[in-house]
């Protein structure tokens, strides 16, 4: 017999998790590759937030910048940076792949993720500023992010996968 489950008793903690942040703008409400809303669609195991071109449109026409899409150079100093928050809190970076539009990081840790990603942005956006690649006000991240818990040695290799295999093909440098 096979468990789809996880013993809680086996583990108290998550040996890591895998973190996902998007740029500013390039994925909003309604748009075909679903989301999720603080309020509504935010429950447990509820599908997400359907398909819906006209919040899609809406939502666009509230942006306060341009989205934000990463070149080569601005890829290098976010990568550069998340692994400088790693260090500094003595995180194991497991995969790091960073693409246009959003940037996937593995990290060992039992701690809380949130301050780990919200470290993340913080040091890529003054990086990112202190190379002018953008201006002082302009909107590098969207709200919040992605935290999945891996609880086992197979989600940590799961997620590896996916961040290093499950990307797409390797990107152009575009400059």
């Amino acid at each position: 017999m096979t468990q789809d489950y996880i013993e809680f008793q086996d583990r108290s903690q998550p040996l890591g998790f895998l973190i996902t942040i998007r740029c500013y703008g390039t994925w909003l409400h309604g748009d075909e590759r679903g989301s999720m809303d603080r309020r509504t669609f935010n429950t447990f195991g509820a599908l997400g937030r359907p398909i819906n071109p006209s919040l899609e449109r809406s939502d666009r026409q509230f942006l306060k910048d341009e989205p934000m899409r990463f070149d080569a150079a601005c890829r290098g100093h976010v990568e550069d940076a998340i692994r400088e928050v790693c260090g500094f809190r003595e995180v194991g970076l497991a995969a790091i792949n960073l693409r246009t539009n959003h940037a996937h990081a593995v990290v060992r840790s039992s701690k809380t993720p949130e301050p780990l990603m919200n470290s993340f942005k913080s040091y890529a956006t003054r990086r990112l500023r202190e190379h002018r690649l953008v201006g002082q006000e302009q909107r590098v991240w969207a709200r919040h992010g992605s935290t999945r818990y891996l609880w086992t040695e197979e989600h940590i290799a799961a997620a590896v996968e996916y961040v290093v295999n499950g990307q797409g093909d390797e990107l152009p440098r575009f400059d």
